[in-house]
């Protein structure tokens, strides 16, 4: 197989596929005749080949993706003008402290906040993918630890944890930073919709740690 007739085909794979493709899926689709390295090199060609259209070609944490630009976004939503939906301060919070203090216990998550964490704060996140329980903390009670997912950074477009927004010092700014990247990112369905809405807003959280992130 040369190299053209493989790029059009990782090309319709990506443009069909419903999720993110690996080099390793994209290998597998080729019956593995071309190495990694030269996948790597047509999927950079076709990124450039998409730049300034209505599509781009992204790598995130799961391999790599077609999805709309950026520019595009103003236009798209008149097919759709339904309100993006609004999360909650708890959510928000909960889900920014885990993203980037992880491993973390609700005990964590509860002294950073001030308060107590809703069960169903965290049965929404682990329901919407974002969150998982990675371990159990070697302390009476071996508490949960929970951190972010695959899914949790494919849905906000990122490749790794090091993509997120950076901390400095205002925990409130970094919530309504992470906010923006999941309504522009997050394609979410009514009933998760509804999920995220349903818990009531908490007090601001004005001592947010800052903290080193590394990639995943």
């Amino acid at each position: 197989m040369n190299t053209s007739e493989a790029k059009v085909i990782i090309e319709a794979a990506l443009l069909t596929a419903e999720q993110p493709l690996s080099v390793g899926d994209l290998r597998r689709l080729l019956n593995d005749e071309l190495n990694a390295d030269t996948v790597r090199m047509l999927l950079d060609q076709l990124r450039s080949d998409w730049q300034g259209r209505g599509l781009e070609l992204v790598a995130v944490s799961t391999g790599w993706r077609f999805q709309s630009a950026a520019a595009m976004r103003h236009y798209l939503d008149r097919l759709n003008p339904e309100r993006p939906p609004k999360y909650s301060r708890a959510v928000l919070e909960t889900l920014a402290i885990i993203a980037y203090r992880q491993p973390v216990t609700r005990g964590d998550i509860e002294d950073v906040r001030g308060v107590t964490v809703s069960s169903s704060v965290i049965k929404t996140l682990e329901e919407r993918g974002w969150i998982e329980v990675v371990g159990h903390r070697e302390v009476p009670g071996r508490p949960a630890l929970f951190s972010t997912t695959a899914e949790f950074l494919d849905d906000l477009g990122l490749r790794s944890l090091s993509e997120l927004p950076s901390l400095q010092d205002a925990g409130g700014e970094a919530v309504a930073e992470l906010e923006l990247q999941l309504v522009d990112a997050s394609d979410l369905s009514s009933k998760d919709s509804q999920q995220l809405i349903s818990e009531s807003p908490s007090p601001e959280l004005t001592h947010f740690p800052t903290v080193s992130l590394s990639p995943s």
